[in-house]
């Protein structure tokens, strides 16, 4: 059964909202102008578009997609072998967005993800997010006896 899991946005929280916001002005601006198509195309790439990993455990297989507009999915499938390991770790992500005022907007995530390495402890992708390490421990024990991998 494929599963899939949401690892964040494409352009970033503020991205995000701003992209939203340019949606919902292009829907308005669009029953007078035709502009306004112009600006509900960019408003739903910047403000839908996301990043997901999609995992296949019956064909051991896993790919790292871009959600274009949220639903074009693209990326490439890549197969898994015996050698490649699955581990915890932890991110801290910090979006920055300044205005015209040169004043900056720092807004910080943290969570732990699902990574995948290679064999010689080189990370290839991230699977799964969660803000919690312990959820994400026995899940990674459940995925990596699906997908046949060690854990380290």
């Amino acid at each position: 059964m494929i599963t899939k899991s949401k690892l964040g946005r494409s352009f970033g929280p503020v991205g995000n909202q701003a992209g939203i916001l340019l949606f919902v002005v292009g829907l308005i601006l669009t029953y007078s102008s035709f502009y306004g198509l112009i600006l509900v195309l960019l408003g739903a790439f910047v403000g839908f578009s996301s990043t997901s990993a999609i995992i296949d455990p019956d064909r051991k297989r896993v790919k790292f997609s871009n959600n274009l507009f949220g639903i074009l999915e693209t990326g490439k499938w890549f197969s898994l072998d015996k050698s490649m390991k699955l581990g915890v770790k932890e991110s801290n992500l910090t979006w920055s967005a300044y205005s015209r005022g040169n004043r900056s907007l720092d807004v910080k995530e943290q969570d732990f993800r699902i990574a995948l390495y290679a064999a010689d402890g080189t990370e290839i992708m991230e699977i799964k997010k969660s803000d919690s390490p312990d959820a994400l421990q026995a899940e990674m024990e459940t995925l990596a006896a699906q997908l046949g991998l060690e854990t380290s």
